[in-house]
């Protein structure tokens, strides 16, 4: 296999703490790459000027990071299927407080959509997020952190080069897999997920070289999955984590939430309440698995059952997927909690389409018509005795 660095770059590391060495943006060139300013970065907020490079294809983007390595600044990158929002703003800031620079990349990877899943609708807000990483540059120029470098916004016959992308099953293409901690939760509702997730993260280290990559917790199947994919293919990068983002009530944050709407928004906080049951019996003592899940479930159930009992009209429907409580590295099922390695609890429902729309009811995107699958975890961290 051809080494997974840029094979005419020295590598170099920079452990400049969080003074980081900035030097001025490169000069523009007129190989494709867009820029939303030709000035240098300053540090003062009142002269700031954007230097975010929106770059489409690979080659310029190498260049690009070439020259910041040889000028011994650090990228940190965030991997996005856009639809940006304060989740991903959040590991911007975290890859920002550690690196010179940061890479955004923005792909819907089509690998990970599985063949009747909602890759057509996937929510799609281009001018939004740049405007977005426009307004957060600014944020991280005031205040002396790194800086928005770049955003990856390739198209999928770049990120596919050979043959076009397969969601079916064996497939025809060049896959990563994890077995089995692909097919594992998310992984057996979603079978080619992982296997899709893995492949564009192996792309994207590839060209984007980072020395850091950053995933939010939400995701926590997928962090597993990356921090797998990083060890056993000796990739020169260091896997991140940042916490999840949630609103007040403490649904999680996700780019599928503009599908909600108000009825199914106010019902899909089920899942986070009844992981917060299970967490409780952790913390009260309790380590088999059916004194910690049983709350969860049974929380689960009592609601599911009250939302049948509502009229159409009235009722945001759902399925729970799975509740879980997984080895916190090999996410397979637990019987007991070892203190000594805690666990992860997790979750999935799914939000059933409305019945009966209501006149003027706020509905979401797509009317309430499209399902949405909601995700949630908590971790149960080890217990430090003595």
């Amino acid at each position: 296999m051809a080494h997974l660095r840029c094979t005419a770059v020295p590598r170099v590391r920079s452990y400049l703490s969080a003074s980081f060495l900035r030097t001025s943006t490169p000069p523009a060139t007129n190989n494709g790459v867009r820029y939303l300013s030709t000035t240098a970065a300053l540090r003062s907020s009142k002269s700031f000027a954007p230097h975010t490079q929106i770059f489409h294809e690979v080659a310029p983007l190498r260049k690009f990071r070439r020259d910041l390595l040889f000028n011994y600044r650090t990228v940190g990158l965030v991997p996005t299927m856009g639809a940006l929002h304060e989740g991903h703003l959040s590991l911007i800031r975290q890859a920002a407080a550690e690196n010179a620079d940061v890479f955004v990349s923005i792909y819907v990877n089509p690998t990970q959509f599985g063949l009747n899943e909602d890759l057509a609708s996937y929510p799609k807000t281009w001018e939004t997020d740049l405007r977005m990483l426009n307004a957060l540059d600014r944020e991280l120029a005031s205040v002396g952190s790194g800086r928005v470098s770049a955003v990856f916004a390739p198209s999928t016959k770049t990120m596919y080069p050979t043959l076009p992308p397969n969601s079916s099953i064996p497939g025809v293409g060049s896959f990563i897999e994890m077995r089995p901690l692909g097919q594992l939760l998310e992984g057996a509702s979603r079978p080619v997920f992982f296997r899709g997730v893995a492949t564009v993260c192996m792309k994207l280290f590839n060209i984007c070289a980072p020395e850091r990559v950053y995933f939010g917790q939400k995701d926590i199947q997928q962090t597993v999955v990356i921090k797998r994919l990083v060890k056993d293919f000796h990739l020169d990068t260091e896997v991140r984590i940042g916490p999840t983002a949630r609103e007040p009530d403490g649904l999680a944050l996700s780019s599928r939430n503009v599908y909600l709407g108000t009825r199914r928004r106010n019902v899909g906080i089920v899942l986070n309440q009844a992981l917060r049951k299970a967490e409780a019996q952790y913390k009260a003592g309790n380590r088999k698995r059916g004194d910690i899940l049983w709350p969860a479930n049974d929380h689960a159930d009592k609601v599911e059952l009250e939302q049948d009992a509502l009229g159409p009209s009235k009722r945001a429907r759902f399925e729970v997927d799975y509740i879980s409580l997984a080895d916190p590295e090999t996410m397979e099922e637990l019987e007991e909690v070892d203190d000594s390695r805690g666990a992860i609890l997790s979750g999935a429902v799914k939000m059933l389409p409305i019945e009966e729309p209501r006149a003027g009811e706020e509905l979401g995107v797509g009317d309430g018509k499209i399902p949405v699958r909601l995700i949630d975890n908590i971790v149960l961290d080890p217990v430090i005795l003595g």
